[in-house]
């Protein structure tokens, strides 16, 4: 085991100096998003980079010449496409004179996936990724440090050690081991069975909902999942301009296509809405939609439903849904803890920001127990 004094600390400005090997195999599972080829295309892709406020800092420990932990930094400059929100923080402390950006974040930009931020087999080396990042912070005088998404043992060993605990919820699909979705839909009270199965005829009424995984997937369904997703933007923000540029999928697709599964919905030839998730090794992630129709349940079906009927198909024990959204839980999808982590700098931000902190994990808490409960969609034990 390395002595954490003797370890060799370095920052990059790309992914790619540290190379696919090095990182990979410090990988403890098979989350896609911590692979180095998802990480890779987020930076020549232009996702991230100069220009965008998420400049890349990776950090990376080595013993002698082998690299032993790495953790995915980065320098931002706002608080936008993070999921974990503290622009709220960054007020108050520009209002107290001090300047909250840039910030450190250790984060997969744009994905609010529960994984690993501190990539080493060894605890020791874990431990020394955290103070090194804190080190990094502090010599440069920077405000914060935010560990977003990580696993609940990182985010304990972090509240060890000088962080701020934040929890929140998701909305997972559990799957215990269905055979098919219709043993899904028995396991739901009668009310959620009728209403699942009438949305779904709806929608499969009026368009066909196609699976595509693999070498299936062309050149063509990436351009379109692009301008699916662009209208999403368009809609909600007012700007057609994703997070993601369009030579992100494409290039994620190169080596990343098995784990990608797209779900397009076609009137006869003509697609009109898509959603792209992807495949851990016993967990099915959605991450983006978008549609060009108006129809109704379409996005229960393209985003919730087929990722039901492919997680048991596959096999896999569940599916996280993304950030937000309590509609999801009358549609079998549960409330689950999500973490962050917060090292701040400045006791006068610190202070405040961890009383607040305090009682929003309690009341984080309480609202999942109410809806875990009372809003549940299963049927109630006898």
């Amino acid at each position: 085991m390395p002595v954490a004094s003797e370890l060799r600390l370095r920052l990059h400005e790309a992914i790619s100096e540290i190379g696919e090997t090095a990182w990979d195999a410090l990988r403890p599972d098979g989350n896609p998003f911590t692979a180095f080829a998802y990480l890779d295309s987020l930076e020549r892709s232009g996702s991230v980079g100069a220009g965008t406020g998420w400049q890349p800092a990776h950090l990376s420990l080595s013993d002698g010449d082998a690299v032993v932990g790495v953790m995915p930094l980065y320098v931002k400059s706002h608080s936008m496409g993070e999921y974990v929100f503290d622009q709220s923080w960054a007020q108050a402390y520009a209002r107290a004179g001090g300047a909250y950006y840039p910030k450190l974040q250790a984060a997969i930009p744009f994905t609010p996936v529960t994984g690993p931020r501190l990539l080493s087999p060894d605890p020791a080396v874990r431990a020394a990724l955290a103070e090194a990042a804190i080190s990094v912070c502090d010599r440069n005088e920077l405000s914060s440090l935010h560990v977003t998404f990580p696993t609940v043992e990182e985010w304990e060993m972090l509240g060890e050690n000088r962080f701020l605990q934040r929890q929140d919820q998701q909305f997972w699909f559990d799957n215990p081991g269905y055979g098919s979705f219709d043993d899904f839909l028995a396991a739901l009270s009668a009310n959620r069975r009728k209403v699942i199965r009438r949305e779904r005829r709806d929608v499969q009424a009026a368009v066909d909902v196609r699976q595509i995984t693999g070498n299936d997937i062309t050149q063509g369904h990436l351009d379109q999942l692009y301008a699916f997703i662009a209208d999403t933007y368009e809609r909600k923000w007012g700007t057609g301009t994703p997070y993601l540029t369009r030579d992100f999928f494409p290039m994620a697709a190169e080596t990343l296509r098995d784990k990608m599964l797209l779900v397009f919905a076609y009137d006869e030839d003509t697609p009109v809405a898509g959603a792209v998730n992807f495949i851990g090794d016993d967990v099915l992630y959605g991450r983006q939609w978008g549609c060009h129709v108006d129809l109704p349940f379409l996005h229960f079906e393209v985003c919730y439903y087929q990722a039901i009927d492919f997680a048991i198909a596959r096999g896999l024990k569940r599916v996280e849904a993304g950030t937000q959204g309590e509609h999801k839980l009358s549609r079998g999808y549960l409330p689950h803890p999500v973490y962050s982590a917060h090292y701040i700098r400045d006791a006068r931000l610190r202070a405040p920001v961890a009383d607040y902190l305090s009682q929003e994990r309690q009341a984080v808490l309480e609202h999942m127990a109410v809806l875990g409960d009372e809003a549940s969609p299963f049927k109630k034990a006898p």
